[in-house]
């Protein structure tokens, strides 16, 4: 199985048909709270969740509200970067329960070599690569680096993509679509207005991989909401709090499937 089948496999047995409950897709800020913490944190989060996404830390994250923000900065001040990520992930010696993606912006992938980077990630265990703030019209060399490796690159949409460029992107992500459930940054807490529904039920029908919905996730109750809808749920920036808190990652995640 190429790694990016992975994710398209852990996702489908998080989201079983009768929707119960919904694959979970974790976001966690590398190195955050502390460095030494990477590798466990990483373990718990990924015993309760179907897919992480691994933060690299970025100077000028601008998708990211302030929590991420706050997050990441400590992370580049703590000596965190992508090289270091990838060593981390190196030093394992036991499977993931999860498959792992990166999530990082454009600059720290270009800096690293987008073949050294694919190359290294492939031989560490990541599955993927999120880039926020890559435009489709742009992905072709990263896309051939990370397909020469078996890796997904996923794809963003949003409630103000048009028709005709959500279909293009839902049919070039790999490993799942992430659909943005509101326009602006992370962080702030989601009501989900009501065209929510029509907007996923869109991305679902131009996708052949699972659609994951985030922003602003924080309770069960929203959960509940978007898997009527998608397959997945993506959280961030309130996991972030809750090992900004020092609480358990892993019970936060299980009881957001309520």
């Amino acid at each position: 199985m190429l790694p990016r089948d992975k994710i398209r496999a852990a996702l489908a047995r998080g989201a079983p048909a009768e929707k119960r409950s919904p694959a979970l897709v974790a976001f966690i800020t590398a190195g955050y709270p502390k460095p030494s913490e990477f590798l466990s944190v990483l373990r718990a989060v990924a015993s309760a969740a179907d897919a992480v996404e691994i933060g690299v830390p970025f100077s000028d994250p601008m998708a990211d509200g302030v929590t991420i923000q706050r997050s990441s900065q400590q992370a580049i001040e703590h000596g965190v970067s992508l090289k270091w990520i990838l060593d981390e992930l190196a030093r394992r010696d036991y499977e993931l329960a999860s498959p792992v993606l990166l999530m990082s912006y454009l600059n720290p992938l270009l800096a690293f070599g987008l073949d050294e980077l694919a190359a290294r990630a492939a031989e560490v265990g990541v599955s993927g690569v999120i880039v926020p703030d890559l435009p489709y019209e742009e992905s072709a060399p990263l896309r051939a680096a990370l397909d020469g490796r078996g890796l997904a690159l996923v794809q963003l949409v949003t409630p103000a993509t048009p028709p005709d460029r959500l279909r293009s992107l839902c049919a070039a992500s790999q490993g799942f679509v992430y659909a943005v459930t509101r326009t602006g940054i992370t962080g702030a807490e989601s009501t989900f207005p009501a065209e929510t529904g029509q907007y996923l039920a869109a991305v679902k029908a131009a996708s052949q991989v699972p659609v994951c919905a985030g922003f602003g996730v924080r309770r069960p109750d929203q959960v509940a909401t978007i898997a009527r809808y998608a397959d997945g749920v993506i959280v961030g920036s309130a996991l972030v709090e809750v090992l900004e808190r020092g609480e358990d990652p892993a019970r936060f995640l299980r009881a957001l499937r309520g």
